[in-house]
C-alpha cells in the first residue's frame, strides 16, 4: 500500500455520496507498499479501505480482481470484499483514478514472522487455492516468466549502478530458470504477492497466531499453484541476515499440506520455482529502485536482498539441499 494521489475533502465527500456508508468520521493515507494509493476510511457505517489504482494495474483488469475477491469471500476465505455503491457498482472513479472501497479486516501483519506464523500462513495459502476453484475467468500472470526478460531490459540502463555486473549475472540466471521452468504442474488462481504485510493475524484462544485475513490481490493471476508456495518461502523463511530458516520452511509446507497436498512433481519443481520467484521480485524491486516518484509516501525496497536469495537457491538443484 502507498499514497501517490492525494484526495481532497471535497472530492472524498462527493465520492462517498454514491454509497450508503453513513457519515465520514476519519480518513488517512496508508504509507506502505509500492503499487496503489490506499486510505483508511472510517464512517458511521464502519471501517473500510479506499484504493485508487495506479501504476501497473490495468483498469480493464480491475473487474477480474474484484470479482475474484467476491468469489473467495463467498467460499469462506477471509479477504476484503468490494463495497458496491447505491447504483450497484463497486468500481468507480476518484481524483482521476479508478477507485473502489473494500471492507476492513482486523488483525496485524507480523513485522518479524516466526515459525508460529508460518504454519497458519501455509494453511491460508492452500485455502486460497482451494477457494479459487470455480472462478471461471482467468488472468495471465503479467509478471510471470514471459515478462521477466522485458523487465530486465527496462532495468538495464540503471541496473549496474545498484551493483556492478548485476545485469550480466541476471542474464545468466534468467536463461537457466527459463530453461528449467515446468510446464505441466497444477494451475489455478494464485495470490502471487503474499508477503507478511499482506497477511493479518490475531491471537487465537490457544494464544497462538491465527490468520485473520489476506489482502492486496492486485497481482493475483492464474498460474502454477506451487509457484505461489515458492513466493511465500522466499518472503517468509529468510531471517534479517538473509539466512534461510529451514524450520520456518518446514512449518509453511506442513501447513499447506494439511489443506492441499503438494505432489511429488510439485516438490521436485520447487528449486526452479524458488529461483523464479526470487528473480521476479528482484527485477520489480530493481525497476522501482530507479523509478519510484519523488515525494511518494513509500519506502523503496532493496533489490539486493533478493539477489542473495536467488544466489542461495541457485546453489542447489534439489529441494533437499534446503533442508526441506
Amino acid at each position: 500500500m502507498a499514497v501517490y494521489t492525494e484526495v481532497s475533502d471535497e472530492a472524498l465527500r462527493a465520492f462517498l455520496s454514491g454509497y450508503d456508508l453513513g457519515d465520514l468520521v476519519a480518513f488517512r493515507g496508508i504509507a506502505e507498499g509500492v503499487e496503489n494509493s490506499n486510505y483508511g476510511l472510517k464512517t458511521t457505517g464502519g471501517d473500510f479501505i479506499l484504493t485508487l489504482y495506479e501504476r501497473r494495474v490495468d483498469p480493464a483488469e480491475l473487474p477480474w480482481f474484484l470479482g475474484l475477491m467476491r468469489h473467495l469471500a463467498a467460499r469462506g476465505l477471509a479477504c476484503p470484499q468490494p463495497v458496491a455503491g447505491t447504483d450497484g457498482e463497486a468500481l468507480r472513479e476518484l481524483a482521476g483514478r479508478p477507485a473502489a472501497i473494500c471492507t476492513f479486516l482486523p488483525g496485524v501483519w507480523p513485522r518479524r514472522p516466526s515459525v508460529a506464523h508460518c504454519g497458519p500462513l501455509g494453511e491460508a495459502l492452500a485455502a486460497l487455492h482451494a477457494a479459487g476453484e470455480g472462478f471461471a475467468a482467468e488472468r495471465a500472470n503479467s509478471l510471470g516468466p514471459p515478462g521477466w526478460a522485458p523487465l530486465l531490459e527496462r532495468c538495464r540502463p540503471n541496473g549496474d549502478t545498484v551493483q556492478p555486473g548485476l545485469c550480466a549475472e541476471l542474464d545468466g540466471q534468467l536463461a537457466a530458470i527459463l530453461q528449467d521452468w515446468p510446464q505441466d504442474l497444477p494451475r489455478g488462481h494464485i495470490h502471487a504477492d503474499l508477503f507478511p504485510d499482506n497477511v493479518f493475524f490475531l491471537q487465537g484462544p490457544d494464544r497462538r497466531p491465527r490468520v485473520s485475513g489476506l489482502i492486496d490481490f492486485y497481482f493475483a493471476c492464474t498460474d502454477i499453484l506451487a509457484y505461489d508456495v515458492a513466493i511465500c518461502l522466499n518472503a517468509w523463511c529468510f531471517e534479517p541476515d538473509l539466512a534461510f530458516n529451514v524450520t520456518k520452511a518446514r512449518a509453511l509446507l506442513a501447513g499447506y499440506n494439511r489443506v492441499r497436498s503438494l505432489s511429488a512433481a510439485e516438490m521436485a519443481a520447487l528449486p526452479v520455482l524458488l529461483r523464479g520467484a526470487a528473480l521476479r521480485f528482484l527485477l520489480t524491486r530493481l525497476y522501482d529502485w530507479a523509478n519510484t516518484p519523488a515525494g511518494a509516501m513509500v519506502t523503496r525496497k532493496d533489490p539486493i536482498e533478493y539477489l542473495r536469495r536467488l544466489r542461495f537457491f541457485a546453489a542447489a538443484k534439489e529441494v533437499s539441499a534446503y533442508g526441506i
